[in-house]
């Protein structure tokens, strides 16, 4: 299979089985399980669910039977995604193309079907957690990039610096943090389930958030609402600190190619894995256009 179609696989088996997972859902009031629904269920690319299978291959472990993990993961990010949006953070009205869940559900409720995601993601991990050491390690894994070590530390950091100074410093600290702990997370986990490659899958991971978020910054300042399903040039309009208006636009596309290098070499480390298509989803991650 090539590149294209893998990912489809991996993608196509997690969607199957969060379409199960949500038709399970009856929480009450309904509005919150539609609430729920709503935003697990807007589509998207499910990038940390493939990350977390494609990883789970490539260091020699069958990613069938670990689809709770990639459902807990799908539930921190979804939850992100709306609070992300709300008008006290960044204040969007679309995301994946369609309304966000506060334009749909009100704020109230966005607010509330983020914590419910958020609390539902940890029900999972502490089934999960029963299994074997390695479980469990994963768990904690997913948990500090989650928090007030990771991505809530970046989100903080991130409206700290919203029309205000600051610069790589501050800027290299939202990287690592905001984007990069939930996207070394899923490769992180699939290492310490295989037992071994930890130290390189963390390294690779962050190299991979700071790839994915020079992208995003990117693509804000090029790219259209149609192709990204979210409004854009809102970054500049809000003084946001990015690395456009650190580094110029062609500073930014320089600091992508050097990220992108940076994990390429970081995979060719991993003797005795099979790193092929975590290679290409690097090289994708880097011309993306939406």
């Amino acid at each position: 299979m090539n590149y294209s179609e893998r990912y489809e696989n991996y993608r196509t088996h997690f969607e199957e089985y969060l379409q199960k997972r949500c038709a399970g859902m009856a929480f009450q009031p309904e509005i919150l399980t539609e609430s729920m629904r709503y935003s697990l269920l807007s589509g998207g690319k499910r990038v940390r669910p493939v990350l977390f299978f494609c990883a789970l291959e490539a260091f020699g472990k069958d990613y069938r039977g670990e689809e709770e993990l990639a459902f807990a993961l799908e539930c921190i990010h979804t939850y992100s995604l709306i609070h992300d949006d709300l008008p006290a953070m960044d204040n969007d009205d679309f995301r994946r193309g369609m309304p966000s869940n506060h334009k749909v559900f009100g704020e109230g409720n966005a607010i509330l079907a983020g914590d419910a995601l958020l609390s539902y993601a940890f029900d999972i991990l502490l089934a999960e957690c029963g299994r074997d050491a390695g479980h469990l390690r994963a768990a904690q894994a997913l948990s500090r990039a989650a928090g007030a070590e990771g991505m809530v530390a970046g989100q903080s950091l991130d409206l700290m610096c919203t029309g205000a100074e600051g610069g790589e410093s501050e800027l290299a600290q939202i990287y690592r943090n905001k984007t990069g702990r939930l996207i070394a997370a899923p490769v992180v986990m699939a290492a310490l389930l295989a037992g071994r490659y930890a130290a390189e899958a963390e390294e690779f991971g962050l190299a991979l958030g700071d790839l994915f978020q020079l992208t995003d910054d990117i693509l804000d300042a090029v790219g259209t609402r149609e192709a990204l399903g979210k409004s854009v040039g809102k970054d500049a309009q809000e003084g946001k600190l990015t690395a456009v208006r650190v580094y110029g636009l062609e500073g930014a596309r320089e600091q992508a190619d050097a990220r992108m290098r940076k994990c390429l070499a970081i995979l060719h480390t991993m003797d005795g894995a099979d790193t092929t298509f975590l290679e290409d989803l690097t090289r994708y991650v880097r011309r993306r256009e939406k």
